[in-house]
Formats: C-alpha cells, structure tokens, sequence
C-alpha cells in the first residue's frame, strides 16, 4: 500500500499534480486515499468534490466537546472522522484543514494520527499533497512515505527550495524510500544551469510536466481533471511520471 506524499513551495502546482495522480491511479483499479494536508489548497474542487468539515474542524470541536461516559473516546474520534471523509466514485478524500489553535492537543492529535492511519490501510494507495513545510508529514510517525514527489518551478530559486524541503525532511527524521524532483510549467527544454543546479543539490529529476492550456482552462471554469481528456500533456506527463515511479 504505497504512500505518496507531494510537496513543494506555494504556486508550483502540487495540487493539479496531486489530482492528476489520483486520476491516472484510478484507472489502476485500486482503491485510493486523498489526504488534502495543505490548509491554502483546493484538492476537493480539482477532483470534483466539496469538503464540508476538516480534521482542523473536528480537532477544534473536540477540544471543547464532552464526551458521554461509557463510549470510549478514540471510538468517538474514529465515528467522527470517518463522518468527516468524503466519498468519490474512484477514491475517497480527506481534508486536514486549519492548523491548530492555542491549547493542548496532545491526545487529540495521537488519536487522529491512530485513526488515520488505520483507515488507511484500508487503501491500496494514499496520496497526500502536502504544505511545504511538511508539518503534517511529520505527525505522521506511525506511517512511512513511499514516494516523495518535490514540486518547483523552473528557476533557480524553486531549486533551492526543493533542496532545503528535501533536507527538512532529512532532518525530521522522516522515512522516505524514495524522494523525486518534478518540474512543472516546463515551456521547452530544461535550461543548462538549471539542470546543473538540479545536479549540485543532487535532487533526483524524475520528470517534468509541460505547460498545458488545457489544465488552465479547465481549472477556470472549475471543472474536475477527471473530466480532462487522455491526451491532455499536463496528465501524459504525469502518468509518465508515475508509471517510472511508482507503478512497477
């Protein structure tokens, strides 16, 4: 059951990434966990759903909740969450929401990271897409990441910052198999000093997603990628992507 987390700086496109995995994923025929972890993304509206109340929503509630006697409260939190998950055709979609607020939430939160990752074993893959400072991730102690997708544009400065993202990972002591550098917004060929910086900060370059008019078109009019055609380059690129990545 692979995990796959995606992250990167704000603007790079992690959650037009993320949705078109799980898109090419669901004609795997598996079944998939979405874990929006971004508080400022829109996971829910790129892949045709709309989220009523996130893990930041209930985490607050529950602060402030009395719980009935006689009911253990992990089965609480568990009934609450799983009220909380939004169910597509293809796969089923979390939202992690607001960070936390002034107060302790040090059970609360160890309860949901149990509950979480329980229900994820139920799936034959979690994609997450993440905040860039990968707050989220590291919660997650209880489970690894298989694959780590670093979003970044095409300039020196979105290098850079894939490389400090990799190294925070490094130093939170994270698991991860695998960690794959993906340009995006690629508009012809890979600059010579950028493909040199990519080697200097030795990031792992797995591929690169082209500009495509469709993709904004479509996120205009707000419509799910699941309605974007087959040959869309943005969602070849990507089945590309995963196909070398994590389908083997």
């Amino acid at each position: 059951m692979p995990t796959i987390a995606i992250t990167g700086k704000g603007g790079t496109g992690k959650t037009t990434f993320a949705a078109l995995l799980i898109k090419y994923l669901s004609a795997k025929n598996g079944t998939i966990l979405a874990v929006d972890a971004d508080p400022n993304s829109n996971l829910d509206a790129r892949l045709g759903l709309r989220v009523e109340q996130t893990i930041g929503d209930l985490r607050e509630d529950l602060l402030t909740e009395s719980f009935p006697s006689g009911v253990p409260k992990s089965e609480i939190i568990e009934y609450q969450i799983r009220l909380a998950l939004v169910e597509g055709d293809t796969f089923d979609l979390i939202a992690m929401g607001r960070p936390e607020g002034p107060g302790c939430y040090c059970y609360i939160n160890n309860v949901l990271r149990d509950v979480i990752d329980k229900l994820s074993d139920n799936y034959d893959y979690v994609v997450i897409d993440n905040e860039a400072g990968m707050e989220h991730l590291s919660r997650r102690t209880t489970r690894d990441v298989d694959v780590l997708f670093i979003m970044s544009d095409v300039t020196t400065l979105g290098i850079t910052t894939a490389s400090r993202i990799k190294l925070l990972a490094k130093d939170l002591n994270l698991v991860i198999g695998s960690a794959f550098l993906v340009l995006n917004e690629l508009k012809n060929s890979i600059p010579a000093n950028i493909q040199d910086q990519i080697q200097q900060q030795e990031l792992d370059l797995i591929g690169a997603v082209p500009v495509d008019v469709l993709i904004e078109e479509y996120a205009v009019k707000g419509k799910s990628v699941f309605e974007l055609p087959d040959r869309s380059a943005d969602f070849r690129a990507v089945s590309e992507i995963a196909e070398r990545s994590i389908v083997r």
